[in-house]
């Protein structure tokens, strides 16, 4: 474990080289195995005592300090220490800057941050500011000069920021990126995918019960509809992108070997927030008179630096079954998530008829999770929060830059900004940021293929 002392010498003698060092995927001279590691959390709510939960079974984690300004949302993430038999770490609970205090003062090798999303970039940044390494939930961050700020300050200080994209790792994905890596789709031309998800009974709650299906949202809500309702209110734009893009990322080599170039997004009329609460609440409710401008269905076209193309769709306020519309499309074929199906030419048993896909997935199971399907099982999310976790804790361990980097969190969450912004302007096209500076032509591909992470 690095002390605070090192971490300031190294702050102080090794910035000229932190630069080239995150770019190629390794900070540190040799990873150091089987390290014991100093977790900090920023935010203990619902997500974050999941994740407090996960971490909580691993023998080589000390979890130090939590930060959490809602005290029975604090008091349950220590009754899961306890549980864990995890000794019992000090609180910060006054007030909104308190983490501030918490990543100055704690000897901390890492902090998770799981806030409301307008926290995630100055909690980041204070975290490496003070010699921590980060692994943020998503979106990174809601503005491009957040998105720059992200990667100038892990470049300038040497210290990662790791966004938590657990899609990334969903077991059908990982299994088409390996399909896509062995060459099964040809050249890849075209993908889509989106945040699909009735999100309703989330962004409202009756201030009584944990989603319960009424219609208040800020101080009168329950968790996420205290904060998460209000970006419906005040943006109009994909609120949250990287689910659906960060396993299309990984397929088109993003930042290593290809980059996204620019954006168009389109967003249709708003109905689906104003009709719930009349719906629930009658049409004399107070807030049925709130202007929402989010867009129930919002559509990002994005062009790529090789040729391939991108459709991402924003869809939480409809009344729809989940999907992350994930279509992955090359020059042999494609394979499509809703209807589990897939068409490769010479391979299909039929010309241009569908198969399913339950063969082609079970074929090409990604190694990472025959390894670890057993540790995996019960996780959450399908037990992609397994491997998200897992890999934001080895490369702790190892002091190595983790999978998804720096870089992708700020190419993946400048989206948001960026599709409100081509709205605003009537879908206008909108450059995308290079935030690796060119590098990107020259970077090699890492995400799933390390036997660990």
């Amino acid at each position: 474990m690095y002390k605070k002392t090192n971490r300031r010498d190294f702050l102080k003698t090794a910035v000229i080289g932190n630069v080239a060092a995150l770019m190629s995927g390794e900070l540190f001279s040799a990873p150091i195995v089987n390290q014991k590691i100093r977790l900090g959390f920023i935010g203990t709510g619902l997500r974050g005592q999941w994740v407090l939960s996960m971490v909580a079974k691993y023998p080589e984690v000390k979890i130090p300090a939590i930060c959490d300004i809602d005290e029975s949302m604090a008091a349950s993430a220590l009754k899961i220490l306890k549980d864990a038999g995890k000794t019992e770490p000090r609180v910060y609970k006054n007030g909104d800057e308190d983490f501030r205090h918490m990543v100055a003062n704690e000897d901390l090798d890492g902090v998770y941050i799981a806030t409301p999303w307008e926290w995630h970039h100055p909690m980041a940044i204070a975290a490496m500011k003070n010699g921590k390494h980060v692994g943020t939930e998503v979106p990174a961050a809601l503005t491009v000069k957040d998105c720059w700020d992200l990667v100038k300050t892990s470049e300038n200080t040497g210290f990662h920021c790791m966004i938590m994209e657990n899609v990334c790792y969903r077991r059908d994905v990982m299994a088409v990126l390996n399909m896509v890596r062995q060459g099964l789709f040809g050249e890849l031309l075209h993908c889509q995918g989106g945040y699909q998800h009735d999100l309703r009974n989330v962004k409202f709650n009756d201030g009584n019960q944990p989603y319960g299906g009424g219609v208040e949202f800020g101080v009168k809500g329950y968790s996420e509809s205290k904060w998460r309702t209000q970006h419906s209110v005040d943006r109009n734009g994909d609120l949250y992108p990287t689910h659906g893009l960060g396993p299309i990322n990984t397929m088109l080599n993003i930042n290593r070997g290809n980059r996204m170039v620019h954006l168009t997004s389109t967003a249709t009329q708003s109905r689906g927030l104003h009709n719930y609460i009349k719906k629930k609440g009658g049409a004399d409710h107070p807030n049925a008179k709130v202007n929402f401008k989010l867009g129930d269905i919002v559509t990002t076209v994005i062009k790529c630096a090789n040729g391939q193309t991108i459709v991402l769709s924003h869809d939480t306020n409809s009344p729809r079954p989940y999907s992350l519309n994930f279509r992955v499309q090359g020059t042999k074929g494609l394979w499509m998530v809703d209807n589990q199906s897939i068409y490769l030419e010479g391979r299909s048993p039929h010309e241009h008829r569908w198969e399913s896909d339950e063969m082609y997935l079970k074929q090409y199971d990604h190694p990472l999770w025959k390894r670890f399907q057993d540790q995996a099982a019960g996780s959450g999310h399908g037990g992609m929060d397994f491997f998200i976790v897992r890999a934001f804790v080895e490369s702790l361990k190892r002091s190595i830059s983790p999978p998804l980097d720096v870089y992708d969190a700020a190419s993946m969450s400048v989206v948001s900004p960026l599709s409100e912004k081509s709205i605003r302007l009537g879908s206008t096209a909108v450059k995308i940021p290079d935030f690796t500076w060119g590098r990107w032509q020259t970077n090699k591909p890492i995400f799933g293929l390390d036997d660990d992470l």
